[in-house]
C-alpha cells in the first residue's frame, strides 16, 4: 500500500521562506528512518505557487492560470511517498512526521492512500489493456 504524506502550504512557504537548519535536520532524520525501514519511495518540497500554474478544463477548452493562488490552506508545499504494509503502519509513521511549519508555527499534513493498478482492474472486473500500458511504464505501483 502506498501513501502520500502531503505537506500543506503556509504563508511562509508561499512567501518563499526557506526552512531553518533544525527543520531540515528533523526532516532528514525522519526520512532516513523511513529509508532504513524500506518504506521511503520519494519526497520533495515544492516551490511557492507564484512559480506555478494551473490548467482549467471547461466546455472542452483548456485555460492556463498563472500563480500565485490565493487559498494557502488548499495548496501543497511538499510531499513524501511511502510504502506501508497497512493503513495502521502508515498512520504510526505519519504520527512521527516532524511539524513542517517554519519556526514551529502551526502546520498540517494530510495523508492519502494511492490507488494501485489492481484497484482499477478490480473496478473494471477484468484485465485492461490501458491499465497494462501503465504497468509497462512502471507507473501505478508494482510491475
Amino acid at each position: 500500500m502506498r501513501f502520500m504524506i502531503i505537506v500543506k502550504a503556509t504563508r511562509d512557504s508561499e512567501a518563499g521562506v526557506m526552512p531553518d537548519q533544525k527543520l531540515i535536520s528533523d526532516m532528514a532524520s525522519y526520512h532516513e528512518e523511513l529509508q532504513k525501514a524500506g518504506m521511503l519511495l520519494d519526497g520533495s518540497g515544492l516551490q511557492a505557487s507564484s512559480k506555478g500554474w494551473r490548467i482549467k478544463y471547461s466546455k472542452g477548452k483548456r485555460t492556463v492560470v498563472d500563480g500565485p493562488f490565493a487559498e494557502t490552506k488548499e495548496l501543497v508545499a511538499g510531499y513524501t511517498l511511502i510504502q506501508a504494509k497497512s493503513r495502521d503502519e502508515a498512520l504510526e509513521w505519519t504520527k512521527r512526521f516532524p511539524n513542517p511549519a517554519i519556526g514551529g508555527k502551526d502546520g498540517e499534513i494530510e495523508v492519502r492512500q494511492l490507488f494501485e493498478l489492481e484497484d482499477f482492474e478490480t473496478s473494471l472486473g477484468m484485465k485492461s489493456g490501458a491499465v497494462e500500458r501503465f504497468r509497462e511504464m512502471g507507473i501505478g505501483g508494482k510491475k
